[in-house]
């Protein structure tokens, strides 16, 4: 299947990961690797905003935070989070100025 997350062709998920419309389209649209990111990404937001998945409210952000990773602009940011990619790359500018 092709991944709108990803660009490319990848292993589709088996079924929807959560419930109602929301969920139908990630299982026509997201791959097993992109939820594997959102979960990590969501696990950041739930531990560092102190959220309680049982809130509501928290439910409600996590949602919008969903569909934007997944669908949009990448959502919110974790405060103190450097993608391991960023961090190799900036170890790798230290070296050559030294």
């Amino acid at each position: 299947m092709y991944c709108t997350y990803l660009k490319r062709e990848a292993d589709a998920l088996t079924r929807a990961p959560y419930p109602g419309a929301m969920g139908e389209r990630v299982l026509k649209e997201i791959s097993k690797e992109a939820w594997q990111l959102w979960l990590a990404k969501q696990t950041m937001l739930i531990n560092e905003n102190r959220l309680s998945p049982l809130d509501p409210k928290a439910k409600q952000y996590l949602l919008e935070q969903m569909s934007a990773f997944l669908f949009g602009d990448g959502g919110d940011r974790v405060a103190g989070f450097v993608a391991e990619e960023s961090r190799h790359e900036r170890n790798g500018n230290q070296e050559s100025s030294e």
